[in-house]
């Protein structure tokens, strides 16, 4: 990604250093699946109540260790890790300009989210989660948070490495608050409520493939208009998408994938999503639930 002479996002909170332990909600995130399957695969394998472990792992339990806050000491980090932290950031100024263009063109006003870097484990208005959870959006709070060595783990465990990967991962945390602002999020959770666990499974999959598509959209952009992309980079996005599927995921933790519990779509759904989005750069070629597949 071209990223000499871009402007910077001042929207980021650094709690890499302490914090307050805050509220709880629902955390709508990218890489929770990947510990969550994996968990539940051990206790399907030995009978063991996993109940406590995915409590803990997705702050259901609302206390723990706190976190930094933004008025902590300033966090120590690398070389390595303070260029990634650079990127990211002007990946999320990009998206901030894109949203607020597409915003501005339907006679709105785009309010953008903060994000949030941590280590470990973090508070948040959707509870206290663990780093293990991935990157997440929390709607109670309207805020992204992200544990910047998660881009190792997508790297080296799901061989999906690149800058554009990790920008297609924030990108993914943004459409998420899209559709809180927007009322799409609303929308989803009308549709799970009374409904049983496949079914709310099913729509937390159309949820999820939406924000795919909302980083295809805000893709184009960065690419159309503003030349952000470096050829081979929307390569590493798709790859990174694929990697990520129900079922790649599945088949990796315990041999073979169960359709029914996937929550995020499968590879060849996730890609599709994101090549709707990217190429349209529409927000209405990006309707899951009236497209379906």
């Amino acid at each position: 990604m071209r990223t000499d002479g871009r402007r910077r996002s001042s929207n980021v909170e650094d709690r890499r250093g302490g914090g307050a332990p805050r509220r709880r909600g629902r955390a709508l995130g990218l890489g929770g699946l990947v510990v969550v399957l994996g968990v539940l695969a051990v206790g399907a394998a030995t009978g063991t109540d996993v109940g406590p472990i995915l409590n803990a792992l997705l702050g259901g339990g609302g206390s723990g260790a706190p976190s930094s806050s933004s008025g902590g000491p300033p966090a120590q980090t690398s070389a390595a890790e303070a260029q990634t932290e650079d990127r990211v950031r002007v990946v999320l100024a990009d998206t901030e300009d894109t949203w607020t263009q597409l915003f501005r063109e339907r006679g709105q006003t785009y309010q953008a989210p903060t994000l949030v870097l941590f280590r470990d484990q973090v508070s948040s208005a959707c509870g206290l989660q663990s780093a293990a959870v991935g990157p997440f959006y929390c709607p109670g709070d309207r805020k992204a948070y992200l544990d910047l060595s998660f881009f190792d783990e997508l790297a080296r465990r799901f061989q999906a490495p690149g800058d554009f990967a990790q920008a297609y991962v924030l990108a993914h945390e943004i459409g998420h608050h899209i559709q809180t602002i927007t009322g799409e999020a609303d929308r989803f959770r009308a549709l799970e409520r009374g409904r049983g666990e496949v079914e709310r499974n099913a729509v937390s999959v159309r949820q999820e493939l939406q924000a795919d598509c909302y980083a295809g959209v805000w893709a184009h952009h960065a690419h159309h208009q503003r030349q952000l992309l470096d050829e081979g980079d929307l390569e590493e996005g798709l790859t990174a998408a694929a990697a990520i599927g129900d079922d790649t995921i599945q088949r990796r933790a315990r041999g073979r994938a169960v359709p029914e519990s996937f929550t995020h779509g499968t590879s060849e759904q996730r890609v599709r999503w994101f090549r709707a989005g990217f190429a349209s750069g529409r927000i209405e070629s990006c309707d899951t639930l009236a497209q379906g597949g």
